[in-house]
């Protein structure tokens, strides 16, 4: 019964609004008392490692958001190697992972979504996609933050689709019909040695906002559908590992790529938890 009026509570709450101004709040950093109380309390209500954290000083952060995309210290989560290795990009645990069916990609018990709605409802952009594979991370709110690049990659565009910010938990995958393609999402598009690989960073409930290391935060510029071509001089590579992006408040990376383009590791299925850098998939 909690359940459905989680679920159902979402659907009445105003979101985008709450979100916002989370993300304000997260931001401030003129109430360093209030700040220092809210952080600690996190740490204790999430089970935050601070141990792991390149500054495992609490009060040490400016604001709640500098805290929540800490940097880990150098060397704690190593970089699987071989050309072929694909690592994961983040911290978190797989929602879900296999072949997309047609233009479905599978969410939860009874529920899909749609992968081109998923990518902004571009048929070229979809086309090398249709069939092929696809991962689902979700990143709890005591996960380091900041997404890396699975393997090495050329980023070709950057989409910004407006949407709602329903929670992404287990709970709420399993209740809202196509959430992934219904929240507010950025996907960036990156040629590989593989082909196109899409990562795609939803947003999500409270989620203040989400930040690439190219274009800064992300803000959207009206409610339509928007896309940035990153074409000679402006063409950015990143290599394995490389950090490319951040949440500022926490949510779900999805990957996707062509038909027989990778092999998902056998030990990496739905519910495990996984650390960035370690061995996902290899390459084909």
């Amino acid at each position: 019964m909690f359940d459905k009026l989680f679920v159902l509570s979402q659907y009445v709450t105003p979101q985008l609004a709450i979100s916002r101004l989370a993300g304000r709040l997260a931001d401030n950093d003129q109430s360093p008392a209030l700040k220092n109380r809210v952080i600690k309390w996190f740490i204790g209500r999430y089970g935050v490692d601070m141990s792991e954290a390149a500054e495992s000083d609490p009060e040490a952060y400016p604001s709640f958001n500098a805290f929540f995309t800490r940097a880990l210290k150098p060397g704690i989560r190593p970089v699987a190697e071989g050309d072929k290795t694909l690592i994961s990009p983040v911290d978190g645990a797989i929602s879900q992972l296999g072949q997309v069916t047609g233009d479905r990609v599978f969410q939860a018990k009874g529920q899909s979504f749609s992968l081109s709605e998923l990518l902004g409802g571009d048929e070229q952009t979809t086309a090398p996609f249709a069939g092929g594979e696809f991962s689902t991370i979700y990143l709890s709110p005591k996960d380091y933050h900041r997404i890396h690049m699975p393997m090495t990659g050329t980023l070709r565009e950057m989409i910004h689709i407006p949407g709602k910010l329903f929670s992404v938990n287990p709970v709420t995958a399993e209740n809202v019909p196509n959430l992934f393609a219904r929240n507010e999402r950025v996907a960036c598009i990156f040629d590989t040695e593989a082909g196109p690989m899409a990562m795609v960073l939803v947003g999500a409930m409270i989620v203040g906002s989400v930040e690439t290391r190219w274009a800064g935060v992300v803000v959207p510029s009206s409610k339509e559908v928007t896309a940035t071509r990153y074409e000679g001089d402006q063409a950015l590579t990143f290599a394995k590992g490389e950090e490319m992006g951040r949440f500022r408040l926490g949510s779900t990376v999805i990957l996707a790529m062509p038909k027989g383009a990778v092999s998902w590791n056998s030990d990496q299925v739905a519910g495990k938890t996984v650390r960035l850098g370690e061995a996902f998939g290899t390459l084909s």
